[in-house]
């Protein structure tokens, strides 16, 4: 290419600015894509996902559903532990600058928010469902710091009620977080508004969608039972009625 004026240099400068960036956006959108395949895969090999369309498990909120994730499985299989562990830290690493802390949601964010906060050299706390019903009555328990910057650890996203609950006592107590990141999320709308209008920012490893995908491959499921696989997600609340 032959550059005629200092504009032409100014110009093409910024245009190549403008690709290299996207091609990182790129690149990293690429790489999370492959990491939730294989949280997906690694999930499924060990039943921490089940899926079963003809006889759906049963919710405490009443709905009927396909799925059933246990995520604590995990912590029985040290390579697919390791793997979420380390996949969690460098997630945190590389959007959340400035960590200061690792929060866990009781109960199973605990014990993946203490091997991340181990990962990463920093404090760790967790947030009960409620207070404590005797002693010093904590909601949440550890050394709590204002203004300290948290990232908050969920093993499982499904409407975010219980997630952001834990977030608003850490906030309630002068904590600053900065962010949530989840093993694992359903990715409900109802979900994705509830954050939105928490100003909560929620990155998770793997999907319902790329949780589908992996199952198909690896024959968990038929291709005739994808169908009813994606409305549970679109309608949860009347899917199976």
């Amino acid at each position: 290419m032959i550059i005629n004026s200092l504009q032409e240099i100014k110009i093409f400068g910024f245009r190549n600015h403008i690709f290299y960036f996207c091609a990182i956006t790129t690149k990293n959108k690429f790489k999370m894509k492959e990491i939730a395949k294989i949280v997906a895969k690694k999930l499924l090999e060990i039943n921490a996902i089940k899926l079963n369309v003809e006889t759906p498990f049963s919710w405490a909120s009443g709905w009927k559903s396909p799925i059933y994730c246990d995520n604590r499985l995990a912590l029985s299989y040290p390579e697919v532990r390791t793997y979420i562990k380390n996949q969690l830290a460098k997630t945190i690493q590389k959007n959340f600058e400035g960590v200061e802390a690792i929060a866990g949601v009781a109960t199973a964010g605990i014990p993946q928010g203490t091997l991340v906060a181990d990962a990463l050299n920093v404090p760790f706390i967790y947030v009960r469902s409620k207070p404590k019903g005797h002693g010093m009555e904590n909601l949440i328990e550890g050394k709590v710091t204002p203004g300290q910057k948290v990232v908050v650890i969920e093993d499982l996203v499904s409407t975010g009620g219980s997630s952001l609950k834990a977030i608003e006592a850490l906030v309630k107590s002068d904590i600053s977080v900065l962010g949530m990141v989840s093993i694992f999320t359903y990715g409900f709308s109802v979900a994705e508004e509830n954050f939105k209008k928490a100003n909560v920012k929620l990155i998770s490893l793997s999907s319902y969608s790329e949780m589908i995908d992996e199952a198909l491959k690896l024959n968990y499921v038929t291709q005739g039972q994808i169908s009813s696989l994606k409305k549970w997600r679109e309608d949860p609340a009347n899917w199976g009625v």
